[in-house]
């Protein structure tokens, strides 16, 4: 039996934190990380140009490793072209939506936030989960422009200051009509990569949600526990604008296996 080839893409270095967690749940798979960072950020971009380049990076992955399935590790591009992706390609896709309905269950104060994109957080699909699922929570949205680009920072060896970090969760933490925020959804598969950093700044301990292992649990139901009767090749890594990754960043990727 071969083992399943999944493709996982990401605009950049954060969907490692989801591969990180499907590799784990699924060693003998074969892997394939696309990181289109020609392309990042995706953030800021317009949401019809983001679409075209989303299914045009993904067509040719798909059409070059010909994968058993494709994970969207990054929540701005399932948010604005999961859809488009399924409808164009036959292989099977698993994305990445904010994990709201989890950390709105989980709630003790009924008060959670968002962090995400601005694209992320301002689109009509975020804004419909919180009404499908939020179940009477107060959900505060949180738009950061920076985050992304401080973990791709961080993982190439360029350390970013507290204060640019604590900056961008401030927003995060709420306390109004005496309940206060206990949960932050992490609505971008960079974020968790700092996770550590938040829980040092952070006002008040708030659970700090990452979706990963949830993707993670997906993928095992769609491909199956059994991943082949032979070791896989080694997991290949691809970035669109062709670089080379410097030292730290490479010394970074090895803790991935890559």
């Amino acid at each position: 039996m071969t083992a399943p080839a999944i493709l996982v893409f990401d605009s950049g270095v954060g969907g490692l934190t989801v591969f990180r967690e499907i590799k784990a749940a699924l060693p003998g798979a074969r892997y394939i990380y696309v990181a289109d960072d020609a392309g990042f950020p995706y953030g800021d971009q317009p949401e019809d140009a983001l679409i075209t380049r989303i299914l045009s990076v993904v067509g040719t992955a798909i059409a070059q490793f010909k994968p058993d399935l494709v994970v969207v590790a990054c929540n701005t591009a399932s948010t604005v072209a999961l859809a488009r992706l399924r409808e164009k390609f036959s292989v099977p896709f698993v994305g990445t939506v904010p994990a709201i309905k989890p950390a709105c269950a989980q709630s003790l104060s009924r008060r959670i936030a968002v962090l995400g994109t601005q694209a992320t957080v301002r689109l009509e699909y975020t804004k419909a989960l919180i009404r499908e699922f939020a179940a009477g929570c107060d959900v505060d949205l949180v738009g950061s422009s920076h985050l992304a680009s401080y973990a791709e920072a961080e993982l190439s060896g360029n350390p970013v200051a507290d204060d640019l970090i604590e900056a961008q969760i401030v927003p995060c933490f709420v306390d109004a009509k005496g309940r206060r925020t206990d949960a932050v959804v992490l609505a971008c598969t960079h974020y968790p990569l700092l996770t550590a950093r938040y829980k040092k700044m952070a006002p008040w301990p708030v659970d700090w949600i990452d979706p990963a292992p949830a993707i993670a649990r997906r993928v095992v139901d769609l491909i199956g526990a059994n991943t082949g009767d032979e070791p896989p090749p080694s997991q290949r890594l691809v970035f669109t604008s062709g670089r080379v990754p410097p030292p730290h960043l490479a010394t970074a990727l090895k803790a991935f296996g890559f």
